[in-house]
């Protein structure tokens, strides 16, 4: 309950603050935020299993965002960041749409 009230509390702030990503942040954004949503689809899918370690679950989260943002970072400095952009995005939704395979199998039993 206490994670739920978290979200609309954030929701609601966002939305009333209404934050300005920087420009410079702005091509890692979308990145950052489909490795966020492969770490949390990752973990619902560890706890539907049992196995879930709030820990694993942190670091898994933050290390994505971190490690998907710097490989972006690197194409760009390299001068190929589209590629690599897709690349990550491709890697993240196969992991995505796996991990909600597993999720609908264990909540619809099919």
């Amino acid at each position: 309950m206490i994670a739920v009230l978290g979200l609309v509390a954030g929701v609601v702030a966002g939305l009333l603050v209404r934050p300005e990503v920087p420009a410079v942040v702005e091509p890692y954004l979308p990145i950052a935020v489909v490795a966020a949503l492969d770490a949390v689809f990752g973990g619902l899918r560890a706890m539907l299993d049992g196995i879930f370690v709030d820990k694993v679950f942190v670091v898994s989260f933050l290390s994505n965002v971190v490690v998907a943002a710097l490989i972006v970072f690197l194409g760009d400095q390299l001068g190929v960041g589209a590629q690599l952009s897709t690349g990550v995005v491709v890697v993240l939704g196969i992991r995505i749409f796996s991990n909600a395979a597993a999720i609908r199998r264990h909540v619809f039993r099919a």
